[in-house]
């Protein structure tokens, strides 16, 4: 009986189960608990657990006689579990709690008399209407606050006055429409307030932000730039907003900042960039520029201007930008490409040009590159002195052209191509394009080949696939091999043998 009991304690704790556990429970050997489809907190969960994880229940209320015994407790989460009320005092008790997170619940309210060794809050969909500043009283240690997904309506100092050593704010998500400075968050380095309701942002907001690296306000309803911002920022998002213009000049002192993030507004201009010495990423598309940006910073990496009204590329554009690694000009209306507009790019590896109006690919694209894509464009073929340099191409997208047949010498100069593709182009399935298909496999090429358009006999078909193409062009090579011998056999002044072979011979001709 011994062995036996013995035997189940160990099975139950290799699935992680203890046999003091509570039901509905699972306890591990680091003092964490994980309890789902509850409807209370159980009594019976151990007094050392250090973590304690409640998810997926129904658990209407929480009070303080539910913790009493937890009081080695340093990190509570409650999961959608329809919590609709928490008592006064409730977490008082736990002296070592240091996160707490009160996720997809119904609460209204912040919980009251939170303990002074809280380092993590986290709020994020309820239904809180309004902040008081009575609701952080004591939370000198918190770091991380985070009320996402609420019904918060506005924003000010007296709220956060208590949170002297917060990092991390977080309100995305709430139906905010004013906020009042200045905020005294001597340390905070994240604020994001995404998807509100704000159309104006004080110039006093923030003064006394000055550890600020992170500041988001995407989603909103801002026609400007915010003044006085933090010359500690690294990064600025401001996508999705009614934004008319941005004057560089504006931010000129934010030395720091390497991360903008405009998309979605509605500027036509983009000016001074230069301004901003360390930016290394640009974001500008779905705005309305019809041109590329003039004078771009120098230590750039990434510029995105994908969907746009932009028409021409030159070399003007792109002079300085030694580190642009990653271009994105697709969905504009390029119809130019100045040969080798990006050779001083030096360092790029990915170039997106796909739904534009270029006819060719452009020439003397930088050494460098890995991806190419020029999908939806209206390129009628590919030639070898377009890719023979593209030594470290390794994706080349040309769906949805107009290419009708393939220059073999082009794609055989592209020694690390792994992914092709091909398909949605009027496709002349003769011979000669089987033969791509052959040395596409040899080198291990993943490609997605599409239908043919012509001849009449072959529409439909998949050229890369299809065997009864291969069966054809088989044919066709044995009586080609066939015609050769017998070209051996006649005299050297047969004349007429010499040009015996027709222009469909010729076509499947396979050396």
């Amino acid at each position: 009986m011994h062995l036996l009991y013995a035997f189940l304690v160990l099975l139950s704790l290799s699935h992680g189960f203890s046999p003091n556990c509570a039901r509905r429970c699972s306890c591990d050997s680091v003092q964490s608990v994980q309890c789902y489809r509850l409807t209370e907190v159980p009594s019976g969960i151990p007094s050392t657990t250090k973590k304690l994880y409640i998810s997926h229940s129904k658990i209407q209320h929480l009070q303080l006689s539910n913790f009493t015994r937890l009081l080695a407790l340093e990190e509570f989460i409650l999961l959608a579990c329809g919590t609709e009320f928490v008592e006064n005092d409730t977490f008082k008790i736990l002296s070592t709690l240091k996160t707490l997170e009160l996720l997809k619940n119904k609460l209204r309210r912040v919980p009251g008399a939170l303990p002074a060794s809280l380092e993590v809050l986290k709020l994020n969909d309820n239904s809180i209407y309004a902040l008081q500043g009575s609701d952080f009283e004591g939370l000198k240690n918190l770091k991380v606050l985070e009320l996402k997904n609420n019904l918060i309506s506005s924003l000010s100092p007296s709220m956060l006055s208590s949170l002297v050593s917060l990092q991390n704010l977080m309100v995305d998500g709430n139906n905010i429409d004013s906020v009042a400075g200045p905020l005294i968050l001597p340390y905070l380095k994240h604020m994001s307030m995404e998807n509100n309701k704000l159309h104006f942002i004080p110039g006093s907001f923030f003064t006394s932000l000055q550890s600020l690296q992170f500041l988001s306000f995407s989603d909103n309803f801002l026609s400007k730039i915010p003044v006085n911002l933090p010359k500690s920022l690294l990064s600025l998002k401001m996508e999705r907003n009614q934004l008319k213009e941005f004057r560089f000049q504006d931010v000129k002192h934010l030395e720091n900042l390497s991360h903008l993030y405009l998309s979605e507004n509605f500027l036509s201009s983009i000016d001074g960039a230069q301004l901003l010495v360390n930016l290394t990423t640009l974001e500008v598309s779905q705005n309305h520029l019809q041109m590329l940006p003039h004078k771009l910073p120098a230590r750039l990496q990434k510029l995105d201007c994908s969907n746009n009204l932009i028409q021409r590329v030159t070399a003007q554009d792109f002079q300085d930008l030694r580190d642009l690694k990653h271009l994105f000009l697709d969905n504009n209306i390029v119809s130019l490409f100045e040969a080798g507009a990006l050779q001083r790019c030096s360092q790029l590896s990915n170039l997106a040009l796909e739904q534009n109006l270029l006819l060719s690919i452009p020439l003397r694209l930088p050494k460098t590159l890995a991806r190419l894509d020029l999908k939806g464009n209206a390129i009628q073929d590919i030639a070898e002195r377009e890719l023979k340099d593209l030594k470290q191409l390794q994706v080349l997208n040309l769906r949805n052209n107009k290419i009708s047949a393939l220059d073999l010498k082009a794609l055989e100069g592209l020694p690390r191509l792994r992914h092709l593709y091909l398909d949605g182009n009027p496709w002349n399935c003769t011979c000669s394009l089987l033969r791509a298909r052959e040395i596409f496999k040899a080198k291990g090429t993943d490609v997605r080949g599409g239908q043919c358009a012509a001849p009449a006999e072959r529409q439909g078909e998949s050229w890369m696939s299809s065997r009864k193409i291969m069966r054809q062009c088989e044919h066709h090579l044995h009586q080609t091999e066939k015609s050769k011998e017998a070209k051996k056999k006649s005299k050297p002044e047969d004349f007429s043998s010499k040009i015996s072979m027709d222009d469909d011979d010729y076509d499947y001709e396979i050396d």
